[in-house]
């Protein structure tokens, strides 16, 4: 529940939003319920914003256990 959470001051208030590697990670991990398509989307836009690495992607991967399924498609980034 840590791992991949930075905590944000908004008006004070300490709010805890998912980083990009983790949001990528998790599109991965529930991609039959958002959709294949929104997980490759997602990375994509990742990899070409340049927000995330691949060696940054490799840590919540392996958390959500979805580095498997994620190494063709970064292995294609590369």
């Amino acid at each position: 529940m840590r791992a991949g959470v930075d905590e944000h001051g908004i008006d004070g208030v300490p709010v805890r939003i998912t980083n990009a590697a983790k949001t990528i990670a998790d599109c991965f991990k529930y991609r039959n319920k958002v959709g294949f398509d929104v997980a490759l989307e997602a990375l994509g836009q990742g990899a070409h914003d340049r927000r995330v690495s691949i060696d940054e992607l490799w840590h919540p991967g392996r958390l959500d256990r979805v580095a498997n399924v994620m190494r063709t498609y970064l292995e294609a980034l590369a």
